[in-house]
């Protein structure tokens, strides 16, 4: 059945209503709850710099705003200041204008001073640390380098409040420098391909997160993205049409450069070369492949070991790519090499036989053995997944742990070095506090202190069967500051609450250089609705997220083609809605000083809930790419009525009727069955509210 135009105007008209109302409320808790006596604790910074320390008043920035350099400067960090000049100017208005008609006779309000401008090749152990002083007369940014100079703009530009009709920044002084030295986050635009402008903005994200390592995966067995002028049919034959150009190559590591970020390509063998085979059989080790895998578990193919033709190749490829990538390391992949077609090639398998070699994994290590003099010949180190780690490699390599912080561990022990990015997928849909809290080097390593130096941080991967260009934003932002803090700030920095609270200012600056994290997924709900405002979307949008890769790809089976365009792609993981319905039924259900707030901000939700779900229930009957969710629409109108008779009861401080608390309880199980591809995130605090209020002497939520 639908509804009418007339009814579903109205019934959207009063959706909006309530949904504002709960907006508003949900930002004035926000708002109270974050103030604090500490006056520090009201700072925006994100990540946390490794010391600071406030002081009393603030430094006003709109009369005759000038900064400048006292002392050396390059043409980087001319670059990097006009950009902060511009994005000061959007905060504050004017900066630029007092900024062109400064004369020299007028004192600084910022004043920068660096050492030297850092190596023309930014390398893994360049100096990043900055000062920055600020008086309520003057603020003094002093850095080694451009890079450490870069990090704290960065850092300035986070501190600008508005106030009392001015912009200003508080009395500080910070000693900042990162934790670990590589912080870095992977693209695969393989699976999906990213445009170049989607490689850019993500770069300015980088910069803002204070990320150093861009770890571009330029190859799998779906395709090919870099293009070869020595070996052409890499793009020509098995790149479906989507690869970038060389000039496009070099324009990112510029881009990169120019924000103090380092570019290392990753170009995966001997495994997952069914695109390089596809090109150039004659380096397989005989698979017979007609076209690019679609299916994205579909059999792989290798580069055959045994040949003396494949490390010509390599030679000639990685040459190549090493007069555009400058960076010294080089990453191989070498991950998910299962050797079927070696064992099945009776000439591979004649060479295993030669060589003495029994398994697959020792044929892999004979071929990196032969790899690593290639990659030295060009100025390379060898970066790679947890399988490359072999004791026949020397120590120099670096191994990408995939596999967790033990398999790190372990490569440390025997004198490797190594980055962690198993708890850093971000296609899991793990929560931020979830990856903020994994650390590359946890509070109870067994490791020694020698040890511990081989860490050298960690990685974000961003995986790409299940995101495109449209939905790839959402997925990896706000998410990856968390991350980016892990990596850059002391480890005791473990204050879940205060970092979900500067989360959800630095995902508004984000969204201000040109991130679509926020917008790119309203616009998806907008076209699944077919209205302007689709307000019963957007509110469900708030209390649901995507399930993780793993299930996901059970269910859907994503290849290639698959159109990702539902309501999961239109929805992001770990929305705020998770922490302020805990918050607030904790408030009730302990009976806090703020509890009557916390009922009526609870009760207005389960309303709107109420209120969406039969309009969502018919939009779901009207669109096919709706019409999965239909079910999880009904959960919603049922989980509201759960909330507000557990709410009922605790303000009328009443037991409920034997059986409601298993209809209840049953309610929220068949709620947290998979269906749709999503899954809500409020059950685990709906169930304490309800096994509150069916408790032997429910207290007045609003006492």
């Amino acid at each position: 059945m639908f509804v009418n135009a007339h009814n579903q105007s109205t019934s959207s008209t009063v959706l909006r209503v309530l949904f504002h109302c709960q907006f508003l409320l949900a930002l004035l808790f926000v708002i109270g709850s974050s103030a604090a006596p500490a006056q520090q604790s009201s700072l925006r910074l994100m990540p946390l710099p490794s010391s600071m320390q406030q002081g009393q008043g603030t430094l006003a920035l709109n009369a005759h705003f000038q900064t400048g350099f006292s002392g050396a400067h390059d043409a980087r960090l001319d670059a990097a200041l006009d950009r902060f000049l511009w994005r000061l100017d959007r905060q504050c208005g004017e900066i630029r204008r007092m900024q062109s008609t400064a004369v020299a006779a007028d004192p600084m309000l910022l004043s920068i001073q660096v050492a030297g401008p850092g190596a023309a090749i930014q390398s893994l152990d360049e100096d990043k640390s900055y000062k920055l002083a600020v008086t309520t007369a003057q603020a003094t940014l002093t850095a080694p380098t451009t890079l450490g100079a870069m990090h704290g703009l960065e850092t300035f530009l986070q501190l600008v409040t508005m106030d009392s009709g001015a912009c200003r920044v508080p009395v500080i002084t910070i000693d900042d420098t990162p934790r670990f030295r590589w912080r870095g986050y992977m693209l695969d635009p393989v699976r999906h391909f990213e445009p170049i402008d989607e490689v850019l903005r993500t770069l300015d994200g980088m910069a803002i997160a204070k990320l150093n390592v861009f770890h571009w995966h330029l190859s799998d067995d779906e395709g090919f993205r870099a293009e070869s002028k020595k070996f052409p049919r890499l793009t020509e034959v098995a790149s479906s049409g989507n690869f970038y150009t060389q000039d496009q190559l070099r324009e990112v590591v510029a881009y990169a450069r120019a924000r103090g970020i380092r570019v290392v390509p990753e170009f995966d063998m001997p495994g997952h070369s069914s695109s390089t085979t596809i090109a150039y059989p004659e380096y397989g080790s005989g698979e017979d492949l007609k076209s690019l895998p679609l299916v994205h578990d579909a059999p792989r193919a290798e580069l055959d070991p045994s040949s003396e033709k494949t490390y010509k190749f390599i030679d000639a490829f990685v040459g190549e790519m090493s007069e555009i990538f400058p960076d010294a390391y080089f990453h191989i992949g070498g991950d998910e090499t299962d050797g079927k077609a070696w064992l099945a090639s009776p000439s591979i398998k004649a060479f295993m036989d030669k060589k003495g070699f029994k398994t697959p994994p020792e044929l892999q290590a004979y071929f990196n053995q032969r790899l690593l003099p290639i990659l030295t010949k060009h100025g390379k180190k060898m970066v790679g997944w947890d399988e490359i780690l072999n004791p026949s490699l020397p120590k120099d390599i670096m191994v990408q742990s995939w596999r967790g912080v033990e398999s790190l561990a372990q490569g440390a022990t025997q004198g490797y070095t190594g980055i962690l990015s198993a708890p850093y997928y971000l296609d899991g849909q793990k929560t931020s506090e979830e990856m903020f809290l994994a650390d590359p080097i946890p509070a109870d390593t067994t490791l020694t202190a020698d040890q511990q130096k081989l860490i050298l941080g960690g990685e974000v991967c961003m995986w790409a069967e299940q995101i495109n260009p449209e939905t790839v934003d959402s997925r990896v932002w706000p998410r990856t500051m968390a991350i980016a803090e892990r990596f850059w700030s002391p480890q005791s920095d473990r204050d879940v609450a205060d970092m979900y609270r500067r989360l959800r200012v630095a995902s508004l600056e984000l969204e201000d250089v040109g991130l679509t994290h926020r917008s790119g997924p309203l616009r998806l709900r907008r076209n699944l609705a077919g209205v302007m405002h689709p307000d019963a979307l957007d509110l469900f949008a708030s209390v649901i997220e995507p399930i993780s890769f793993g299930d996901r790809e059970d269910i859907q089976k994503t290849d290639s083609f698959t159109a990702l365009n539902r309501l999961v792609d239109a929805v992001v993981a770990d929305p705020p809605s998770r922490q302020e319905i805990a918050r607030d039924v904790d408030a009730v259900v302990n009976h806090t000083a703020n509890s009557a707030e916390a009922a009526g901000r609870l009760r207005l939700r389960f309303e709107s809930w109420q209120q969406a779900a039969p309009l969502l229930q018919t939009w779901a009957l009207r669109s096919a790419r709706l019409s999965d969710a239909a079910d999880r629409a009904r959960q919603l109108g049922a989980l509201a009525q759960a909330g507000l008779e557990a709410l009922a009861y605790l303000d009328a401080h009443t037991s409920p009727p034997a059986d409601w608390s298993a209809r209840q309880k049953a309610a929220i199980a068949d709620a947290d069955k998979p269906s749709a591809l999503i899954r809500f995130v409020f059950l685990p605090s709906l169930q304490k509210l309800v096994e509150a209020a069916a408790s032997p002497n429910p207290t007045s939520a609003t006492k």
